[in-house]
């Protein structure tokens, strides 16, 4: 392979692979043939490469001119990459050890994914252990995972073979006549993604039974190479159940049972029935606030970004105000030290999100005072200052008013150290999914919301798709830090999702992800995300009750006149 010498031939493709420079390659080089020129200090396999920023599979050849970025596992799409390729791989040694069992992976929870096993009997755990014992004997195989792309006729008959017949109708949404396919030994599967080259790259996971299926863990990608402590996640496990219970009514369980449903009357059955669902799961968090209303003073609300916090607190008071609770909205923000105080982050930037760029000592004080029924007057902070000054406002609660905070650090009970747990109440939000694309392949809770933000950021913010897909990272950082590990903590939990609201979204989401340029490095997960929601059927958002969570994204909300 000549590299950018006088001799390569004017047939060969220039790229330029990142941390190593120019090459000249010849024509059906493909990326793994590339690895071993790879110069950036790694800890962990690479699996992929953003060539132009797409991400692509090692074992596709080059067939131009281009930029090239490795991705291993220590990477967001990297670690997706890795989750994928086990559950292939999973798949595989089920239908192995129990012929003729279908698997479906439900969801995230934890350090895994939960799944369930359809067959004849009932799931042990020695099946467990046996289709565990298979995986790692074809990892030990080192088995290939090609990939090729054929036409639909061919895919009907590798489905067929693979028992995988229910996957066919997701065709009928498909733009393009041939389809990618992976395969590993005699195993097919239509897949929305890359996968790893061969079954020797996945030397890190456990497959746990949990009743009554299982639970796939696999590593982080702080740590790739390590397998976490596993941490039991009953609450939240509970509230998958309940969305599961809540699809099994609507009859929508996957994309396609959702896109019939959709073209049958425009989805307006379908969206009375969940948004009813979100109104009398509020009534009755309200009901449970109401019976120990003589000791609760305070309802703390914190979840991940774009969980829709502030219309589920507004509409909370609504049905608190049913039960005579006047609920009284105080902020964090108003409680930041002053910006020279605010501590930094690795990166020598300052960490708004870190409690210590809360004052918790003053903000405390101002809690017992109030909830002792004394006056207070309330600061508030000068963010173009980065100071905290007297607002001359002051608050005195009376026996029916009910202080309710919304915020990051809402489960943390550091941030509420002089409250008793029993005059405090905290709920966890956040928007769960319930939807499978098929039996394999669920919907990641990052994408929804991922998509609600970035019609949100431009709609009220002004930032476009790329601005908002830059700035994830950062988000879920705060969000690993200081949020998912108190949520089990919380005293009540919210499912935001709503099972038609990609429909609906993808309306809004579609233009400005198609604006999002090749050039930019967000190309990446805009391209992604157009690619996921090409399947959804749209529907108009007519439909959608103004005091609707979805209507905190897309406007037209009742609360934010």
């Amino acid at each position: 392979m000549a590299q950018n010498t006088q001799l390569a031939s004017v047939d060969n493709f220039k790229i330029h692979l990142a941390g190593f420079g120019m090459m000249d390659v010849p024509p059906g080089t493909t990326f793994l043939d590339l690895l071993p020129y790879d110069k950036m200090n790694r800890r962990a396999s690479v699996v992929a490469a953003y060539v132009n920023n797409v991400l692509m599979s090692l074992q596709g050849p080059l067939d131009s001119d281009c930029d090239i970025e490795f991705v291993d596992l220590a990477s967001q799409d990297g670690m997706r990459i890795y989750i994928r390729s086990l559950v292939m791989l999973l798949a595989r040694a089920a239908s192995e050890v129990l012929p003729g069992c279908k698997i479906k992976m439900e969801h995230t929870l934890g350090n895994g994914v939960y799944g369930e096993i359809n067959c004849q009997n009932f799931i042990r755990r020695s099946d467990i252990q046996a289709i565990e014992k298979r995986m790692w004997e074809i990892v030990q195989a080192d088995e290939p995972i090609v990939v090729r792309q054929v036409d639909r006729e061919q895919v009907k008959k590798l489905l067929k073979e693979s028992n995988q017949t229910e996957k066919l109708a997701l065709l009928r949404y498909r733009r393009h006549d041939n389809v990618w396919v992976h395969t590993c030994g005699w195993f097919h599967d239509i897949t929305y993604g890359n996968m790893v080259p061969s079954t020797g790259y996945l030397k890190v996971f456990r497959l746990r039974y949990y009743m009554p299926g299982f639970i796939l863990e696999f590593p982080r990608k702080e740590e790739p190479l390590v397998l976490p402590e596993y941490a039991e996640q009953g609450k939240l496990a509970n509230i998958y159940y309940e969305s599961v219970k809540l699809g099994n009514v609507l009859k929508v369980r996957n994309l396609i049972e959702l896109n019939q449903t959709l073209e049958e009357d425009n989805g307006g059955n379908l969206i009375r029935v969940a948004e009813a669902f979100h109104e009398k799961k509020i009534g009755q968090i309200a009901d449970a606030i109401a019976q120990n209303a003589d000791l609760i003073r305070i309802v703390l609300i914190a979840g991940p970004s774009s969980s829709g916090k502030t219309t589920f607190a507004q509409r909370l008071g609504v049905q608190l105000r049913i039960h005579g609770i006047n609920p009284v909205p105080i902020s964090l923000d108003d409680y930041f030290v002053d910006r020279e105080l605010t501590p930094l982050d690795e990166n020598g930037e300052y960490d708004f999100e870190c409690l210590e760029a809360v004052d918790n000592d003053l903000f405390n004080d101002h809690l017992i005072r109030l909830i002792q029924g004394e006056e207070v007057e309330l600061p508030t902070y000068d963010f173009l200052e980065g100071k905290r000054i007297n607002s001359g406002k002051t608050l005195k609660l009376e026996q029916s008013d009910l202080l309710i905070l919304e915020g990051i650090h809402g489960l943390n009970d550091r941030l509420t150290s002089s409250i008793p747990k029993g005059r405090k109440y905290k709920i966890y939000i956040s928007a769960l999914t319930q939807l499978n694309l098929d039996s394999h392949n669920w919907i990641p809770t990052t994408y929804l919301r991922m998509l609600r933000r970035i019609v949100r950021d431009y709609n009220h913010r002004g930032y476009s798709a790329a601005e908002t897909i830059r700035r994830w990272p950062s988000i879920s950082r705060g969000e690993e830090r200081h949020i998912f590990p108190f949520q089990e903590s919380a005293d009540a939990m919210f499912n935001s999702a709503l099972v038609y609201e990609l429909a609906i979204l993808k309306n809004y989401a579609m233009p400005l992800l198609g604006m999002v340029s090749p050039g930019e490095r967000e190309h990446a997960m805009a391209h992604r995300l157009r690619r996921f929601l090409s399947y959804f059927t749209p529907v108009s958002c007519d439909g959608v009750p103004l005091n609707s969570i979805v209507r905190e994204f897309i406007g037209g909300s009742c609360f934010f006149l």
